[in-house]
C-alpha cells in the first residue's frame, strides 16, 4: 500500500533471502491493522508497530491495540517502545502480557532505560526477542541478554555494525567493546538533530542518496553539518 514504509531490513549474512519488516504502525488501531494486512499481502515477513503516539493510551490500551493487530494479521509483530517520541512508556508488565501472544515476536526497545531492559530480559519467555532501538546501547543490551540492534548507523556502515553485533553475540566482548567505543562518536553525532536528519545528510555525503526531506523535517544548519562531516572523516567513512 502507498502508506506503508519499509523501514527495517535484516541482513542475512549467509546470503539468503533478506526478510522485510514493514513499518505499519499507527496511533489508530484500525489503520495499523489495514496497513499490516496490506504489507502481509505484499510479502512482508513481519511488521514493526510503534507505540501509539499523541493519544497516549493506558497500559490496557497498549495491550488491546497491539493484541488486536496481532490477531488480525498473521505475521510476526515487533513492538516499538519509544516514549521520547510516542509520549508514553510501555511498562514491562504490559510487554510481558504481549509476549504471550504467538504473533508478537519481540520489542525494539528504545526507552533508554537500562534497568527496565534488564528486568524485561530477565523475565521474558525465550521466544521473545529484545532488540536495542539505540545504536549506543546495542552493545550493553546484547551483553545483558538482548539479541541485536535495530540500527540507524547500519544504513551508513552495515559491515562494521554487523561485525559489532556478531562479536557481541558470539561473546567476543573485547572486540565488540573496541568497536563500540570506536563507533560511539558516530552514534552520538547521528542524534545531534532529530533522526533521520543527520543520517540522511551522512548518507548523502557518501553518495547513497540525495539530501531530501519531507516537511516538517528540514536540513541541519551548517554548524551541525560540520560536526557530522568531522566524525565521518575521523572514522574514515568519507
Amino acid at each position: 500500500g502507498e502508506h506503508i514504509h519499509v523501514i527495517e531490513i535484516v541482513i542475512d549474512q549467509a546470503g539468503g533471502r533478506v526478510p522485510i519488516i514493514a513499518g505499519t504502525g499507527s496511533n489508530c488501531t484500525d489503520e495499523a491493522i489495514e496497513m499490516t494486512r496490506s504489507a502481509m499481502e505484499c510479502g512482508a515477513d513481519a511488521s514493526l508497530q510503534v507505540a501509539p503516539y499523541y493519544n497516549k493510551p493506558s497500559q490496557e490500551g497498549f495491550y488491546r491495540h497491539f493484541s488486536a493487530i496481532a490477531d488480525a494479521a498473521d505475521i510476526p509483530q515487533i513492538v516499538y517502545n519509544i516514549p521520547s517520541r510516542s509520549g508514553k512508556n510501555i511498562d514491562n508488565e504490559t510487554m510481558l502480557r504481549l509476549a504471550a501472544h504467538p504473533n508478537i515476536a519481540g520489542v525494539k526497545e528504545a526507552s533508554g532505560d537500562i534497568p527496565q531492559v534488564m528486568d524485561l530480559i530477565n523475565r521474558k519467555p525465550d521466544s521473545f526477542a529484545v532488540l536495542s532501538g539505540d545504536d549506543n546501547l546495542g552493545f550493553p543490551i546484547i551483553t545483558l541478554g538482548g539479541c541485536g540492534i535495530v540500527s540507524v548507523a547500519s544504513n551508513l556502515i552495515p559491515a562494521r555494525m554487523a561485525e559489532l553485533v556478531s562479536a557481541a553475540l558470539a561473546g567476543e566482548y573485547e572486540r565488540a567493546r573496541e568497536l563500540h567505543y570506536e563507533l560511539l562518536p558516530l552514534f552520538k553525532v547521528l542524534f545531534i538533530d532529530t533522526n533521520p536528519i543527520p543520517i540522511k545528510y551522512a548518507m548523502s555525503l557518501k553518495g547513497y542518496s540525495m539530501e531530501n526531506y519531507r516537511l516538517p523535517m528540514c536540513p541541519m544548519d551548517e554548524a551541525g553539518k560540520e560536526k557530522v562531516r568531522k566524525v565521518l572523516r575521523d572514522l574514515s567513512i568519507i
